[in-house]
């Protein structure tokens, strides 16, 4: 496993969650892990440049870190990305999109209380956080998504936990056949129930699949280090214990896990968490296969 932090808040309402990277690797993030059993090593820290504005901030450290993620995949490493804003998504799922292609197409779970598919057109807050789905299946600003491009197969993402979005968002998805498991879903059927699904979507004659995860579809009170906190959600145990099956799974390719902000944290609950969550998704270790560069 090499984690590759993205010091990016460019495209969220508060920017502080850019200091998450650093402060769960100041927090011991990667002992941690080693002492677990798990191959572990802090791989890089991208970081915007100063001055940039927000696209062209983003931009940027999509490129630098899509290269990145692209070479640890194609090298049969397993990156785990942590955000910084969930904008940093458009760059993790580039770089393991085309790394992936040999052997055929990506595939997601993107676990969010929101369903960040929103364009241009369609925000209502302008947070360019609120917009990597769009942009990952070809729409949007064609600064950050080459227009009419889809590097994700909407046949092949899922989308678990969603509680708050916008209909303008909504109807993007819906006209692509995007799979949404809304949180009274998951709560009606259960998670495991509704993961056992998503796994068949993105896995479905997938060259490999990963997992996207944004801090804010767990319940706050189990994570409550996030910018914008919705009620209700996922529990961590309870996600902990539901993902816990990919670690036996080789075609699980690529993790993230974005929004950490340190500065909303309690007695470092979220941060504790974000550990348990990676100990239990990726041991035991296993092998894994290099793809062709």
């Amino acid at each position: 496993m090499r984690i590759v932090g993205v010091a990016c808040g460019a495209g969220a309402r508060d920017a502080r969650c850019a200091d998450g990277p650093e402060a769960l690797r100041r927090g011991g993030l990667v002992s941690r892990l080693q002492q677990s059993g798990l191959d572990t090593a802090w791989n890089a820290t991208i970081q915007p440049s100063s001055g940039a504005g927000p696209i062209p901030a983003i931009r940027a450290v999509s490129a630098q870190l899509g290269r990145r993620i692209h070479d640890l995949v194609a090298r049969g490493r397993l990156p785990v990305v942590l955000g910084g804003d969930h904008s940093c998504a458009i760059g993790t799922w580039k770089g393991v999109a085309r790394a992936v292609a040999p052997r055929g197409p990506l595939g997601l779970v993107w676990i969010d209380a929101h369903m960040d598919a929103h364009t241009p057109e369609t925000t209502p807050s302008g947070m360019l956080h609120g917009m990597p789905v769009a942009s990952l299946l070809g729409y949007g600003d064609p600064r950050l998504a080459a227009a009419g491009i889809e590097i994700l197969d909407p046949q092949r993402l899922c989308l678990v936990g969603v509680r708050s979005f916008e209909c303008g968002e909504a109807a993007l998805l819906h006209r692509l056949g995007v799979r949404v498991f809304r949180m009274r879903e998951v709560e009606r059927r259960g998670l495991s129930a509704v993961m056992d699904d998503a796994l068949a979507i993105a896995g479905a004659d997938a060259g490999g699949y990963g997992v996207s995860l944004d801090l804010d579809a767990i319940n706050p009170k189990d994570a409550p280090g996030v910018g914008i906190a919705v009620p209700g959600g996922i529990r961590g145990a309870q996600l902990r214990e539901t993902l816990a099956r990919l670690a036996h799974d080789p075609s699980f390719v690529a993790l993230e896990i974005a929004e950490y902000n340190p500065y909303c944290d309690r007695n470092g609950v979220t941060a504790r968490l974000v550990a348990h969550i990676i100990e239990s998704l990726l041991a035991p270790a296993r092998p894994r296969l290099a793809l062709a560069a």
